[in-house]
């Protein structure tokens, strides 16, 4: 197995580079695009629908979905192909969790380009969570 990378990606701009800067920084590695749907909380409205969904698994793939289709996206502008999945839960525990089968986690910093202020600042957040948790190196993108 060759050198792995974790990127993880919500619908900001600044998830997109990251992708971006995975892509031309470790052009032979096999790259993995993780997008985590919340569980409910107050500051969270789209998880609370979807626990409501009567099959959790389908709505997280349905809510992602535009995500990933995203990221395949970049990645065939580059010539190159990549991996994704779908995690539930808190998105730096879920990121954290999954580092150890990885070499390094490439990340925006933040979503500083996402229109909503709240996931701006949880987006920070679970960028900041997984700088202080992850075993593996994390590059952070501006």
């Amino acid at each position: 197995m060759g050198f792995r990378v974790l990127v993880p990606m919500d619908d900001s701009e600044m998830a997109e580079r990251a992708l971006e800067y995975a892509l031309e920084t470790h052009p032979d590695a096999d790259v993995t695009v993780l997008t985590v749907v919340g569980v409910p909380s107050m500051l969270m409205g789209d998880a609370v629908s979807l626990a409501l969904e009567d099959d959790l698994d389908e709505a997280s793939r349905e809510h992602a979905a535009p995500v990933l289709k995203r990221a395949r996206a970049v990645a065939a502008d580059h010539e190159q192909e990549i991996d994704t999945t779908v995690g539930v839960g808190h998105p730096a525990r879920v990121i954290v969790r999954d580092a150890d089968d990885y070499d390094v986690i490439v990340m925006g910093s933040h979503g500083e380009h996402s229109a909503d202020v709240t996931r701006r600042f949880l987006v920070g957040n679970v960028a900041r969570d997984v700088f202080r948790r992850s075993p593996i190196p994390v590059t952070s993108i501006r």
